[in-house]
């Protein structure tokens, strides 16, 4: 087999968060205007990197992912030893601003996915203008949990690979197996209650259902993606929190599950071409439900 040299370049940003000096990991390929990706909870960058690696994409802009701090190549802050990981709305905010102005990102586009879709969704409501457009992923304003989280962090069961085989329901049967297995496997290696401290926030902190009206796609366009397979966030979630945002844009996509990057790159490619077309101006996306 040919010798490979991918053009992903890893670096590391320091930054300020809650006034604590925190080392984050990120990946960027490109040039052009910049892409900040966020992964899904209790996973990291490696989500992204088809997206990353593909040279079209990275031909007219900047893709930038980066591991929130817990998460794989960013530790935690000093003294997490003695702490109990949680994350929050106003924790989750800084964290994605800090990262957005220590790389001086002028006018970039927001893609989350899950519980990084929700965010996106936050932040397009609380800081207008801050970020040109905003891809929101398997995102909805809210979603309760159908699982107990406190399974995620016990002494008696393997955190990781219990995320893992509650993940695997949210993979569509349609995944190649092979990007079914490295989706997992990320999984499988999160941190300690790593999971479990995201999901306190994805499935407790309803503050979207008490801001959403404040979102104004004039100062940045909404583009919401979602699986057909997605059982966490389903299209029912998704087209309802369309509905909610004036002026916001929606595809489903078919044959799909709740990590669409990472679990077939191949199929959600030609989705997030028309999503990053939407936002930017060009073609609106096939298939899209009017506001």
């Amino acid at each position: 087999m040919k010798s490979v040299v991918e053009d992903i370049v890893g670096r590391y940003l320091t930054v300020e968060i809650e006034g604590r000096s925190q080392r984050i990991f990120f990946e960027e390929s490109g040039t052009g205007r910049p892409v900040l990706c966020l992964h899904t909870a209790g996973a990291d960058t490696r989500q992204w990197r088809h997206i990353l690696n593909d040279r079209e994409f990275s031909a007219n802009h900047r893709i930038i992912a980066f591991d929130m701090p817990w998460h794989g190549k960013s530790l935690p802050p000093e003294g997490f030893e003695t702490e109990e990981y949680l994350l929050t709305t106003d924790l989750y905010i800084e964290t994605v601003l800090a990262v957005a102005d220590g790389l001086g990102l002028e006018d970039p586009i927001l893609a989350g996915c899950s519980m990084g879709g929700r965010i996106a969704l936050q932040i397009a409501a609380l800081h207008p203008g801050r970020f040109g457009g905003y891809i929101a992923i398997e995102a909805s304003d809210f979603q309760p949990a159908w699982y107990d989280i406190d399974w995620f962090h016990r002494p008696d069961a393997h955190g990781g690979e219990m995320g893992a085989a509650l993940v695997s329901a949210n993979i569509a049967p349609h995944a190649p197996n092979t990007e079914r297995w490295n989706t997992l496997w990320v999984f499988m290696q999160s941190g300690p209650g790593v999971f479990r401290g995201d999901l306190s926030f994805y499935t407790k902190d309803d503050s979207l259902v008490g801001n959403i009206a404040k979102i104004d796609t004039t100062r940045g366009p909404v583009h919401i993606l979602c699986g057909e397979y997605d059982l966490t966030c389903t299209p029912e979630d998704a087209t309802r929190t369309h509905r909610a945002i004036a002026g916001s844009t929606l595809e489903i996509m078919t044959e799909l599950g709740h990590f669409p990057m990472s679990e077939n790159p191949v199929r959600f490619r030609p989705y997030f071409a028309r999503a990053l077309a939407v936002i930017t101006g060009g073609k609106s996306a096939v298939g899209t439900e009017a506001a």
